[in-house]
Order: C-alpha cells, then sequence, then structure tokens
C-alpha cells in the first residue's frame, strides 16, 4: 500500500530506541524476528507481522544474562514500535525449557557479594518485568518447556500463556537463597487462590502445565509429544483421572516407579510444536480482527490490576534482593554453581538454622559450615 496520503518527501516517524546490537542468533543471547500473520488455512497475510522475542541460552536452559535483559527490554520496545506488529510471542529455543530464571553461573561468579552491582542488575530486569507490562501489542507467552523462577516471572508478564504438556512451573526463590520478589510475589495472587499462591511461591514445587491449567494460570495447555505419527499427552501427568479419594488428582505428577518409566521416555521422546504453534497464530488471528487500538485499552485495563502490586513493590524488592547478595543469596547461588563439584545444590538448611538459633553471625565461618564440600572432601 503506497504512502499516498503522505506529503511529498515525508516519511513516518522513527520511534525505536535500538537497532540490532542487542540481539544475538549466538547463545547467549536474544532473537528478534517477525512472522508473517497466517489466516486460519494457513496463508500469511501480506505486512502484518507477529514479532518474536525469543531466548537463547538452551544449554543453561534459557536463563537470561544481563546482556540478554538488555535484549528482552530492546525487544518488547522495538515490538511495541512497529505498526505492523499485530502480537509479540515471547518464547525460547528448544524444547527443554522457556526459562529457568536468572543465570545462577552469572550470579554466583559476579554478582554474590556486590549489592551495589546486583541492584544495578535489578533496575535492567524490573525494566524487563515493564517493558512486557508497557508494550502496546498483546503478549502471548509460548512455553515450550520448563517456566520456573524468574522465567516464571516474565511468563506471568505477559498477557496469556499457550504452554507444552511437557513445561513443569514453579518457583526456587526460599531453596536458592532468594525470594520470588521479580514479580511471583505480586502476580500469583490474581492467578491462584491465596492459598495455592502461597504454597507455589514457597513450597518450590514443580507443578504440571495441566495442573496450571485447572488452577487458572495458564490459557491453554497442548500435546507436543509425537509417538508413531500421533500426539500423546505428557504421560508423566494424570490426565485421565479427576478425584481420587475425595481429592482432585488431575494434573497431577505420577510418582513412583509408573512416574520413572514415564520420565525415562520423555527423554528420548520427539517434540513437535505442530499443535503449539497453532495454538499461538489461532489467538494472533483473533487479534488480527479486532480493532487495534480498543484491543490494547483493553489489554492494559486488565494488567493495571497485574501492575498495581508490582508497582508499589517493584523499588522496595530491588533493595532487598541487592542486600540479600550478601547473605543467604551469597551461599544459595554458590551452592547451585558448585553443584557438579559437591553433588548437592542446597546448603545445609538443618545447620544453618542450628547456626542461627545460636546467635551465629552469617560470616566465612557460617558459610563455610552450610555450603557442601567437592566430593571426597571433608
Amino acid at each position: 500500500m503506497a504512502l499516498d496520503w503522505l506529503p511529498k518527501d515525508e516519511k513516518l516517524k522513527d520511534h525505536h530506541l535500538w537497532g540490532d546490537e542487542l540481539f544475538s542468533t549466538e547463545p547467549p543471547g536474544v532473537i528478534y524476528e517477525l512472522k508473517p500473520v497466517v489466516d486460519p488455512k494457513g496463508n500469511p497475510v501480506e505486512k502484518l507481522f507477529s514479532a518474536w522475542v525469543i531466548l537463547n541460552n538452551p544449554a543453561q536452559y534459557n536463563s537470561y544474562t544481563t546482556g540478554m535483559v538488555k535484549g528482552v527490554i530492546a525487544g518488547f520496545h522495538r515490538a511495541s514500535m512497529d505498526r505492523n506488529v499485530v502480537a509479540v510471542v515471547f518464547t525460547a529455543v528448544g524444547s527443554k525449557a522457556f526459562c529457568t530464571g536468572g543465570n545462577t553461573k552469572e550470579y554466583a561468579e559476579y554478582y554474590t557479594g556486590k549489592p551495589e552491582e546486583y541492584g544495578a542488575y535489578m533496575d535492567l530486569f524490573n525494566g524487563m518485568v515493564d517493558a512486557i507490562l508497557a508494550c502496546k501489542k498483546p503478549v502471548i507467552c509460548r512455553v515450550n518447556g520448563m517456566r520456573v523462577a524468574g522465567g516464571q516471572e516474565i511468563g506471568m508478564a505477559s498477557d496469556l500463556t499457550v504452554s507444552a504438556d511437557t513445561a513443569p512451573f514453579g518457583q526456587a526463590g526460599p531453596r536458592h537463597g532468594s525470594a520470588p520478589d521479580g514479580g511471583s510475589t505480586d502476580f500469583l495472587p490474581w492467578y491462584l487462590s491465596i492459598e495455592d499462591a502461597m504454597w507455589n511461591c514457597v513450597s518450590c514445587e514443580l507443578w504440571s502445565a495441566y495442573k496450571m491449567k485447572r488452577l487458572g494460570l495458564i490459557s491453554k495447555v497442548v500435546p507436543v509429544i509425537k509417538e508413531d505419527g500421533e500426539f500423546i499427552r505428557n504421560p508423566a501427568v494424570i490426565t485421565d483421572k479427576y478425584v481420587e479419594g475425595g481429592e482432585i488428582v488431575y494434573g497431577e505428577f505420577l510418582t513412583g516407579e509408573t512416574s520413572k518409566k514415564a520420565r525415562a521416555l520423555l527423554k528420548t521422546a520427539t517434540i513437535d510444536f505442530e499443535l503449539l504453534d497453532k495454538a499461538v497464530n489461532d489467538i494472533i488471528w483473533t487479534f488480527t480482527n479486532l480493532m487495534p487500538g480498543c484491543l490494547i485499552k483493553s489489554i492494559d485495563g486488565i494488567r493495571l490490576k497485574k501492575k498495581f502490586f508490582w508497582d508499589q513493590c517493584k523499588l522496595a524488592n530491588r533493595h532487598w534482593l541487592a542486600q540479600n547478595m550478601m547473605t543467604e543469596a551469597y551461599m544459595g547461588f554458590h551452592a547451585f554453581n558448585t553443584r557438579k563439584l559437591t553433588g548437592k545444590d542446597v546448603i545445609d538448611f538443618i545447620k544453618y538454622r542450628q547456626l542461627l538459633a545460636e546467635g551465629h553471625p552469617i560470616n566465612e565461618e557460617l558459610m563455610e559450615a552450610v555450603l557442601a564440600k567437592p566430593e571426597g572432601k571433608k
């Protein structure tokens, strides 16, 4: 379509803040890609696109580095300012993980013990969540694998979630030295009952995509395992029972030997995202056939509720998370980062509580006592 209505020699204004310098096809990085909007028959629509913001760090379960956080901010801003973009798809490379949160190696090796540095990092992190919540296009979180910790938080900042049924969801903060104050403590009570939100937030349990759909956290779950040319549901999750002993078990993970067999199958299963991508395209097509101004106003009206507590708490949380890098985060992230040497990814919680009960200061002596030693050493 020619811009014949524009005065001669006049061009549309460029509202972008960044070029391509914050995107990278080499991991760890963020890929920004435009894909044509397709109609229900799969035909591309001319000059209309979805913008895909893709986390690209599969070797580390798509955990985000400092540079990747900048890339996400840039991606959402670019999509927001692109007149041809209908919606944003927030996803990741591979089939193992959407995102497991901040890069623990970077946390342990650079940020622990440096509260001012981590505070600056948290300013970037808060900017990433703000960029998602402020995007002037609808945001679909396409969950291709586990969505845990900070990954759960940036996923909940999105407007809708469509998930592979192989993806577990949950938090990790209290187990590994932090609190899920990057959005989970603000967002979970909007999605779940207050007690489900409480338990999910602090227990560090992983819940299945089917359970999260049943409880209202996500919009849609689709099978992605293909066997003999047919899609099958995740065999590690109960999907054919609703009540057992008076309790709902639909969506719970299997246990015991049955679980071991199912998880072994998952390791060698063929993953096909055909149905996941169809579900995403169906949502984008719905958005395409709505008034864009009315659509984003409606979305922002819902987002305001999510933003309310986020905006109230993000600054105080930023300060606490920074100072926590001197104490429990220091221990927790180092324990996780050295797990291959020690065989343990957490501190000795019992010893830590016992020392605190004795009034022991949190110092090098205490940390030495509660952190696991390399295997073979005492």
